[in-house]
């Protein structure tokens, strides 16, 4: 890559896990049960995920064979670049990084949204209004520590983020399992009738936030660098931890539908949280619930933070971006100017206010679905013109895989055209044309590179990077 500093491997399998597991478990199902139990029914919702999960793992295997072969921080931006070129490698890259800033910004907007939730008196200091939501002071300064800290945690290395990592996910596992238990105990199939509400459409207003609450499995690529395990067993690992995000989200489903009729969904705020306390009998177990979903804030923050860095790094190292943003730290191992850079500017997406929240949910979710389809493109492409490549993790059954892969991927992208069920606004849209407006001004700074084996060569040899 043309950078003589390099990436320490300290990341071993329990670790591994908790990056990509942890990275789909935000906020988001705190917020959303409710509306996903409402709109498709307690047993639609969950096969909802089902569904969209296994969509989601069919792509995470063109990822973990990929990643087996090629493991090098950035993950998609080096399979594209040897099996369709620099453009297209831009592209994907391009679309991913919005794609994991999104959610970066995303939890920073969260975390004080959900600590509303524990101290209802927070707000203070009313600084503006935006989109009808009032942005006060403390609610910022809450995010914006938030912001402060993850940023700190990975400037000073990977060991101690992958640490804090693993706690915050022991804890999210610990809440899915007391919500699981709770559903047994004190739950009752007769409330979560009727099981299916609002036909095909309501099972698509699930679907359609799937791609953004599973994107987080190809997390774990972009530190394959850092990882020290065999390359087969990472993608073995990236597969697991989707099947991981699967179960986790439907026990919250079922116990959200298992705990709340229809009236009590309507009136709730937190309808998760909501439901482990009638579940349980006490309040006290929602506020653990919602202790889960500020581990959830945390791990997912965490996580996309690495992965967007080490994007960015990659993208920098390739000559495709300044490159101020390929520095490794001398003594931390991290890239870290890449690091200040996202973590600055989720700093600054409390400012925005709530409504943040769903412009970057739309947005980020078209250009990920973007991404995806490159890479499983790329998947097939490799599979035809590099039959040789070595492989550790080999998928069986290829060429159905990664078509299945592409099709799913458009078929996610084309819901958040106009006129689909998750079209874009124009918030969304401002977001997303901005940024490739961006992205433009850089695209046309770099020579053209073939696509083939030596793409990545002769794209060092043509920047001297």
């Amino acid at each position: 890559m043309g950078n003589e500093q390099t990436f320490v491997k300290a990341l071993g399998r329990a670790d591994v896990l908790a990056v990509g597991f942890g990275a789909m478990i935000g906020f988001g199902w705190v917020v959303l049960a409710g509306e996903w139990v409402s709109g498709a029914g307690t047993a639609g919702a969950a096969l909802a995920f089902v569904l969209g999960g296994s969509v989601m793992a069919v792509v995470g295997l063109t990822y973990a064979e990929l990643v087996s072969a090629m493991p090098k921080a950035g993950g998609e931006h080096h399979y594209v670049l040897r099996a369709l070129g620099s453009r297209w490698a831009f592209v994907a890259s391009w679309a991913m990084v919005l794609g994991y800033l999104s959610v970066v910004a995303f939890e920073a907007v969260a975390l004080p949204e959900t600590a509303l939730y524990l101290f209802p008196d927070l707000n203070a200091g009313l600084l503006w209004t935006i989109a009808g939501y009032d942005v006060y002071a403390t609610w910022v300064l809450v995010g914006v520590a938030g912001a402060v800290l993850i940023t700190w945690l990975n400037y000073i290395g990977i060991r101690p983020a992958a640490v804090a990592q693993t706690i915050a996910v022991a804890f999210l596992v610990g809440v899915a399992i007391v919500m699981a238990t709770g559903t047994v105990v004190g739950g009752s199939a007769a409330t979560a009738e009727p099981w299916f509400t609002g036909g095909l459409a309501g099972m698509l207003g699930v679907l359609v936030a799937v791609p953004f609450l599973f994107v987080g499995f190809d997390v774990i690529p972009q530190s394959a660098e850092e990882i020290d395990l065999p390359e087969r067993h990472i993608g073995r690992l990236l597969v697991v931890s989707v099947l991981m995000a699967i179960a986790f989200y439907v026990v919250i489903v079922v116990g959200t539908g298992f705990a709340l009729g229809d009236d009590a969904l309507e009136n709730s705020q937190l309808a998760a949280a909501d439901a482990m306390a009638g579940l349980w009998g006490h309040q006290s177990f929602g506020t653990l619930l919602v202790l889960g979903g500020i581990a959830g804030i945390l791990t997912s923050w965490n996580a996309f933070l690495i992965g967007a860095s080490r994007l960015v790094y990659a993208m920098a190292a390739s000559g495709m971006l300044p490159r101020w943003f390929a520095y490794v730290h001398p003594r931390f191992r991290t890239p870290t100017h890449a690091i200040l850079f996202i973590g600055g500017l989720s700093v600054l997406a409390p400012l925005f206010g709530d409504n943040m929240l769903t412009w970057l949910v739309n947005a980020g979710g078209l250009t990920i679905t973007m991404g995806f389809t490159m890479v499983a493109i790329t998947f097939l492409v490799l599979r035809s013109r590099e039959p040789g490549l070595v492989r550790p993790f080999r998928v069986r059954g290829g060429p159905v895989i990664g078509t299945t892969a592409a099709v799913a991927s458009l078929v996610l992208l084309s819901l958040y055209l106009p006129g689909m069920p998750a079209a874009l606004g124009v918030p969304e849209w401002t977001i997303v044309g901005t940024w490739w407006l961006a992205g433009l001004y850089f695209l046309t700074r770099f020579p053209e590179i073939g696509p083939g084996p030596d793409a990545e060569r002769r794209l060092i040899a043509a920047t001297g990077r």
